[in-house]
């Protein structure tokens, strides 16, 4: 496994140590979960259940501006906290240690047009298992926009910021067509009768989704029915632009690595790990911005542990980033501005055919921090067989 750039300065032996410091990170905290993690979960159910109720019910009286704002703005919340910190979460299996039907990653249902299992498939398997690789990772540009060097420009690409724009405001259908992967279609890669399965499951989630955020909820509120029905779709926008956001806050900002197939084949424990780090970007902000993200904004420790409650990544991201320092790793981080900012403007450059992606290098690493290979190798031992007993 070729070591990437950003990551030069480590040995193997480094590597592989690195993977057991997180390995035993991961394994504190598995055993530290319970009541606090269930307490934690059912807050957060019954605060999008009680926003759901509370927008619903203004908006019964959504003729009047005041009740159509704040039925509008509490619904958009509640969307917001049933994808990003219940939904998504929950697929990803983080709460199946509750043993609870209602939390089973697996069959987990969630408010948007995108079937979960096909969601399971595409992100948490296509996405987690192969992030950033180039050609594997269908995360990057979603099929739609060029945002990495590593894939050649097309005039298409001129487009960039108004495929963005769009798939920023249509973010839910954007993901529901994730995989279908509609661009190998095109390319003859994939045939269409092939994909029938997969269409009608879209189809049967849309039309269900469609059916009750603008046929039967409006209905419910009689006279107020245009009212509700442009309520919901404003929810739904707000809903989109914010995950979208999001994502590619986590994502796509300056300094976030990508990787070739070469680079990722054959890797250790200790090079998946590594990617997860270079591949990934937090947000920085307050506990209602790490809430309303699903603490996506601690992306890193999310494509670190994403099976481990995203409660837990503030306190992990405490020791990552310490981890991070002594091995000469970056470790990106920046406002919300700050990150979207470097985002809107990478969509920009590489709409461009110049563009080359040049992103700062990776900070070498200090001398008074970095242990030797023999600490670090000894170190790896340890930790390994601490975790073993």
């Amino acid at each position: 496994m070729p070591v990437p750039t950003a990551a030069a300065h480590l040995s193997r032996e480094q590597i592989d140590a690195l993977g057991a410091e997180l390995d035993a990170l991961r394994q504190r905290t598995e055993a530290s979960l319970g009541e606090r993690d269930r307490n934690y979960l059912e807050q957060v159910v019954r605060a999008q259940r009680g926003l759901e109720f509370a927008g619903r019910a203004l908006l019964f009286a959504g003729f009047l501006p005041p009740a159509w704002v704040g039925g509008t703005s509490a619904l958009a919340l509640s969307k917001i906290l049933d994808n990003m910190e219940i939904g998504h979460n929950v697929m990803h299996g983080q709460y199946d240690f509750l043993q609870d039907p209602a939390f089973q990653g697996t069959t987990f249902e969630w408010d948007t047009s995108c079937p979960a299992d096909q969601w399971r498939h595409s992100h948490n398997y296509r996405h987690h298992t192969f992030t950033n690789v180039i050609g594997e990772d269908r995360d990057l540009g979603y099929g739609v926009l060029r945002i990495d060097a590593g894939k050649p420009w097309k005039p298409k690409d001129l487009g960039n910021p108004i495929y963005a724009a769009l798939l920023a405001s249509f973010f839910q259908y954007g993901v529901m067509l994730h995989d279908l992967e509609v661009e190998r279609i095109v390319k003859g890669k994939v045939k269409w009768s092939d994909t029938e399965d997969l269409r009608r499951a879209m189809a049967r989630k849309l039309g269900s989704q469609t059916l009750k955020d603008y046929v039967l909820w409006p209905l419910l509120t009689g006279p107020s029915a245009p009212f509700t029905l442009a309520a919901n779709a404003t929810a739904n926008l707000a809903r989109n632009l914010w995950s979208f956001t999001i994502i590619f806050c986590g994502h796509f900002p300056d300094g976030v690595a990508t990787f070739t197939r070469e680079e990722a084949a054959d890797e250790s424990r200790g090079g998946w790990y590594l990617r997860q780090l270079l591949g990934s970007a937090n947000i920085d902000g307050g506990p209602l911005l790490h809430l309303m993200s699903g603490n996506l904004s601690f992306q890193i420790e999310h494509h670190l542990f994403p099976d481990i409650p995203a409660h837990r990544y503030p306190e992990l991201a405490v020791e990552v980033r310490e981890i991070c320092e002594r091995y000469g790793l970056p470790y990106n981080t920046g406002g919300l501005v700050q990150q979207f900012g470097s985002v809107v403007s990478k969509i920009v450059r590489f709409a461009l055919p110049w563009s080359t992606g040049a992103t700062p290098p990776a900070p070498a690493p200090d001398p008074t921090k970095a242990w030797t290979e023999l600490d670090l190798a000894d170190r790896a031992e340890a930790l390994t067989g601490r975790a073993a007993a």
